[in-house]
């Protein structure tokens, strides 16, 4: 059998229904990990979903609880032909957001897939179950074409936390280290550059949430009686924010600033064009990095959000000059940049401004991650995906967004490409969520291609990447 043929099968498959069938009845599961009362669903969709259609592929189960989280359990899925073969990582994620059942359009369930047109609606269509579904259908359509074999050997790492951000996921990876030993990282999840275009991005950029505080007092005092006599924290702390990201947006803390957005990654970056699609908000041309294009400020800079800002009570605002003020902020980031020695950079720029009684504290975050651009893999997946589908494909660095992509790339040391089925106007996370049928599609014939030339030029593929490597290093 060729590989038309193989495609042409995925594609009957998709046609038949089959598949519509399938993401049906897994969106029916509500596997909301945000909620103590899904405990048996989230298990249930690994053990009656997942599980038995792995096992039909010749795939060996290992259910790991999670060591951070109870009842947000992982899999490893491992199907080893041969040895000698290369050996490819994937990964999905069953869990989703809350469903906000009250506040789905008139005649939509977030747990009944509906089609309209070319939308399939339902929790977790785009985010991850329509994504991870596809490519499972790849993989099946590959191993029936090839007569019960793959050509290469799969192990696939399954969890049911990514939406309260993947507790225990990092852990997992080191503990199974040698479970989860593989030669290149293929997944899908986040969306496309747009509907219309296939999309390979090779990390994220990093993330990080910090919390500003100004406590003068102990008490709010009369602004009639005290007024231009007390430090108002409030008004302290948006000029302090204000030294950090100023009117139009722009990072002001050179210390955090990346040193990435090099002469090549500009190059990537010109053939990418964000926005203008139905359902995308208006970009406000003036708001972020001066000199770059908005795509360069997408992904490939940095940008600094304030989340939330809290002083006095906004419900019942009294006369009165609060006491205290704080405010959540955000660094998204991509490589580059000294993220982890953050507080450090905030602290010391805004001492440097006059601001000496901010207290900073650092809650969160995860690392940037990128692909070298130029190693092999790249060109082959770019390749491979434009033949699929009659269209050049969007190339990214990384994600606007961020994923976990670091314990593939860093804990486990993999290649990483990202195939996302979805689109930014997918109501990911919000209501009225749903995938395009046409990107499902699409998406599983690049899938059945992609998987198909792995079973015949891995290990040449894997070679190339191992010898480009080492000429970086």
């Amino acid at each position: 059998m060729t590989v038309d043929q193989a495609i042409n099968g995925a594609t009957d498959y998709f046609d038949s229904g089959a598949f519509q069938r399938l993401l049906a009845r897994r969106v029916a599961l509500a596997t909301e990990s945000q909620r103590d009362d899904r405990d048996a669903l989230l298990q249930r969709y690994l053990q009656d979903e997942i599980g038995p259609q792995l096992s039909a592929l010749g795939f060996t189960l290992h259910f790991i609880d999670n060591p951070r989280a109870e009842n947000r359990p992982f899999l490893i899925a491992t199907r080893i032909e041969d040895e000698q073969l290369p050996t490819l990582l994937s990964y999905g994620h069953g869990d989703v957001v809350f469903g906000d059942d009250e506040n789905w359009r008139d005649g939509l369930s977030p747990w009944q897939m509906k089609e309209e047109g070319d939308r399939w609606y339902g929790r977790g269509s785009a985010d991850n179950k329509g994504q991870h579904c596809v490519n499972l259908a790849a993989l099946e359509q590959v191993y029936h074409a090839r007569g019960g074999k793959l050509g290469f050997n799969c192990k696939i790492l399954f969890e049911m936390g990514e939406e309260i951000s993947s507790p225990g996921l990092a852990e997992i990876c080191q503990q199974q280290q040698t479970l989860l030993r593989a030669d290149l990282f293929i997944a899908s999840d986040g969306p496309r550059l747009n509907a219309e275009r296939p999309t390979l991005f090779l990390g994220s950029r990093g993330c990080v949430n910090f919390r500003l505080t100004i406590n003068a007092r102990d008490n709010a005092y009369h602004s009639g009686n005290w007024g231009g006599l007390l430090t108002n924290p409030a008004s302290q702390l948006a000029n302090a924010i204000a030294s950090l990201v100023n009117q139009q947006g722009q990072l002001q803390v050179t210390a955090l600033k990346p040193d990435s957005l090099t002469g090549p990654v500009r190059q990537i970056l010109s053939d990418i064009n964000v926005g203008g699609m139905p359902g995308d908000p208006a970009i406000d041309p003036d708001w972020g990095e001066a000199g770059l294009t908005p795509t360069e400020r997408l992904y490939g800079w940095n940008t600094l959000e304030v989340l939330s800002f809290l002083a006095g009570n906004p419900a019942r605002p009294m006369n009165a000059i609060p006491g205290h003020a704080t405010a959540v902020c955000q660094l998204r980031f991509v490589v580059g940049t000294d993220w982890e020695n953050l507080a450090e950079h905030i602290r010391a720029h805004l001492q440097q401004q006059g601001f000496h009684n901010v207290e900073v504290e650092f809650m969160r975050g995860s690392p940037a991650t990128r692909l070298d651009p130029n190693d092999p893999l790249v060109g082959w997946a770019l390749e491979s995906i434009a033949i699929s589908s009659g269209k050049k494909p969007a190339l990214l660095p990384n994600l606007g967004g961020s994923l976990p992509n670091e314990v593939f790339s860093e804990i486990l040391g993999l290649p990483t490409l990202w195939v996302p089925h979805s689109y930014p106007a997918c109501g990911q996370h919000g209501v009225n969520e749903h995938m395009l049928k046409s990107i499902a599609r699409e998406g599983l014939q690049i899938m059945t291609r992609l998987f198909w030339e792995l079973g015949e030029q891995g290990a040449t593929l894997t070679a190339r990447h191992r010898a480009h490597a080492g000429e970086k290093a």
